[in-house]
């Protein structure tokens, strides 16, 4: 009856499992559990289509609801599949769906993980902001003190009602001594302003303009522009066709522009994967990708999920990108150094 009780170790004592005798026992129920592969196969299916959708997201045609431009908008977010199909794997105890969530992974780390890096550096000449201020903003003063407040050089802003352009000039007009407001766009300078004209972007009223600001070290041409907005409507899918049509007006105009160093600051209403920016996006870098850390997302304020508010510049340097604290509006404001 005692045997009964000990355990047979050839001694006479009982002895804790070695590790090794553990990992040969996990071996060993996996080996003999002959379903583990053919369990989790759609799971598995799952993770190559979410692949493809990531690897082939410029093939998806724009012809039913402008579907290919509202993937590559929430492009990144395809990251919140992946924790859930691993835990699904892991649930169903599947090999094949866990081997096969590493081509999502990778796929996604490709595109996106040189994000996740702090590239930004030090030094620069010129620190720019841009903000679309809401044009139901209930404090338009304490929203461009807040933007000053980022140590800009060059501040723009969009969406202004015609009914509170006066409490943005006077708010910012202690730091910038220039500025002007074409239509619902406007941009406030250290330094003076020049060759300022509305940029038509075939929209039947002025939400873009263009102006030279003579910087210390040489003339520098700003674009501000505020694309037309999109929905996502159940009946009609991604609406944008407005706004691809001003996106391909604004690239056109910048393509002309005949000075060398060039920015363009404004609310674009679509991320730099979308391909409907492509006669903007084309031509010139985003200081957030260049010199950002992260993604920078500034829309919606109260919880970003895209960053549809853009610092493009071309024949000048990005030093630094950052998103700035929100304020009254429904976007988040973003500054950008660059060096000239």
């Amino acid at each position: 009856m005692v045997q009964a009780y000990r355990a047979d170790t050839g001694n006479g004592s009982a002895e804790p499992q070695r590790t090794g005798s553990r990992f040969r026992d996990l071996r060993d129920r996996l080996t003999r559990d002959r379903g583990i592969w053919r369990r989790g196969i759609v799971l598995a299916g799952c993770s190559v289509l979410l692949t493809l959708v990531m690897l082939l997201h410029a093939q998806i045609p724009n012809t039913i609801g402008n579907l290919g431009s509202l993937t590559e908008t929430f492009l990144p977010w395809c990251a919140v599949f992946v924790p859930l199909l691993l835990i699904l794997g892991l649930v169903r105890r599947s090999a094949t769906a866990l081997v096969a969530l590493l081509l999502p992974v990778v796929v996604w780390f490709n595109l996106f993980g040189g994000l996740l890096t702090d590239k930004s550096g030090s030094g620069g000449d010129l620190t720019v902001a841009t903000h679309n201020v809401n044009a139901d903003n209930p404090d338009p003063k304490g929203t461009a003190q807040q933007v000053a407040g980022s140590g800009a050089d060059v501040v723009a802003l969009q969406e202004l009602p015609s009914g509170k352009v006066a409490a943005y000039e006077s708010a910012l007009a202690g730091r910038f001594p220039y500025h002007s407001v074409q239509g619902t766009v406007g941009l406030w300078s250290k330094y003076p302003l020049s060759d300022t004209r509305p940029v038509d972007i075939k929209m039947g009223w002025v939400r873009a303009m263009r102006t030279t600001v003579t910087t210390p070290r040489g003339p520098m041409a700003f674009y501000v522009a505020h694309l037309p907005s999109v929905r996502i409507k159940l009946h009609a899918g991604f609406t944008a066709s407005q706004r691809d049509q001003s996106a391909d007006a604004l690239g056109e105009a910048i393509s002309r522009e005949p000075l060398e160093r060039v920015a363009l600051l404004g609310d674009l209403n679509g991320t730099m994967n979308d391909r409907s920016l492509h006669a903007v996006t084309a031509q010139m870098r985003s200081t957030q990708g260049a010199a950002g850390d992260g993604f920078g997302f500034s829309w919606p304020a109260s919880f970003p999920m895209a960053r549809i508010d853009q610092i493009m510049v071309k024949g000048v340097e990005p030093m630094s990108s950052w998103t700035l604290p929100a304020t009254d509006s429904d976007h988040l404001p973003i500054a950008a150094r660059v060096k000239l």
